[in-house]
């Protein structure tokens, strides 16, 4: 009886612990190391708006992808309505922009 008890008791003890785990609640994103790439979720009124949009293509040595930063004298275009998007035409791809920084949110095809 009293290796019953101890058993149950054990039993008991361990699948309590099991359940007792640390919940962290994270309230800042940690800033991107060096070579990260942050995707952030795009509106789909930003992406119908910049494909409607009637703008010349600059011509830009290299490739265009997400995570690169435009140079100052590519011209990008603020969003009507949104002001954390901007756009522009390059090398004949429409790409999406942080206004702010010039980097590339999103390219559209």
């Amino acid at each position: 009886m009293l290796k019953t008890l101890m058993a149950a008791s054990a039993a008991i003890f361990i699948s309590t612990a099991a359940f007792a785990q640390q919940t962290v609640i994270v309230t800042q994103q940690p800033a991107p190391s060096a070579g990260t790439v942050v995707v952030r979720e795009m509106p789909r009124e930003v992406r119908t708006y910049v494909m409607e949009q009637d703008v010349q293509s600059i011509p830009y040595e290299g490739d265009i992808m997400v995570g690169r930063v435009l140079p100052q004298d590519v011209e990008v275009h603020v969003v009507d309505g949104y002001g954390d998007y901007a756009y522009t035409v390059v090398n004949q791809r429409r790409v999406v922009v942080d206004p702010q920084t010039r980097q590339v949110i999103q390219v559209l095809d």
